[in-house]
């Protein structure tokens, strides 16, 4: 497996972990949720765009 691949599959990981992490904490609701929901939720798109950027990246790359 190719650093980029291992790079692309823990974005993904980083992505999944933050979702559940949103969504546990919405569901648990409460003070925290109501102080970190917006955090939760600009730290997901934050690696979001990373993730796909990373994707982008290594199909340049695997065509070069």
């Amino acid at each position: 497996m190719s650093v980029l691949t291992m790079t692309v599959i823990l974005g993904f990981v980083a992505v999944v972990a933050t979702l559940v992490w949103g969504v546990v904490s919405m569901a648990h609701g409460g003070s925290y949720d109501r102080e970190h929901s917006e955090e939760l939720m600009f730290t997901r798109v934050g690696i979001q765009a990373l993730a796909f950027a990373l994707i982008v990246f290594a199909l340049i790359f695997s065509f070069i």
